[in-house]
């Protein structure tokens, strides 16, 4: 019989921005560590870096570069407060939903942050993401 995963290894942030449902920013197995999707939104803000919204509260235009750099920050800091580091990602998954538009700008910063560790990188089109973003990554890390 399998053991069970222990559900206690598990980290929420006090500084990236909160989790949009009933999930823990990352959770420890072994010796990895499996972070929730991060988007670009900062912690305790309705605004989100690189989002254009109309009175309405509609999404206008959006800066795919901005926010993206505002994602790989987030994934810093939950990797940092759960006791991993940037070198220690081993896979990532992009979730963006205008590929044709956004995958070279995206694509450019993702490679700035990505000079030393090269972790294998899954990229997909998606139709919306919960909140008003245009990038979402999810991340998969080694943890001692």
């Amino acid at each position: 019989m399998a053991r069970p995963i222990d559900t206690q290894e598990t980290h929420t942030s006090e500084v990236a921005p909160e989790p949009v449902g009933p999930y823990p920013h990352a959770r420890r197995v072994g010796n990895l560590l499996f972070l929730s999707g991060l988007g670009p939104r900062k912690r305790g803000s309705k605004e989100i870096p690189g989002v254009r919204m109309n009175e309405r509260g509609e999404v206008v235009d959006h800066d795919i570069e901005v926010q993206t750099r505002s994602v790989l920050e987030n994934i810093r800091i939950v990797l940092e407060e759960a006791g991993s580091s940037w070198n220690q990602i081993v896979d990532v998954t992009c979730f963006l939903t205008d590929m044709k538009r956004d995958f070279t700008g995206f694509n450019k910063v993702y490679g700035e942050h990505f000079t030393d560790n090269r972790p294998t990188r899954t990229t997909v089109e998606v139709g919306a993401l919960p909140t008003p973003i245009a990038v979402e990554l999810k991340v998969i890390a080694t943890i001692e």
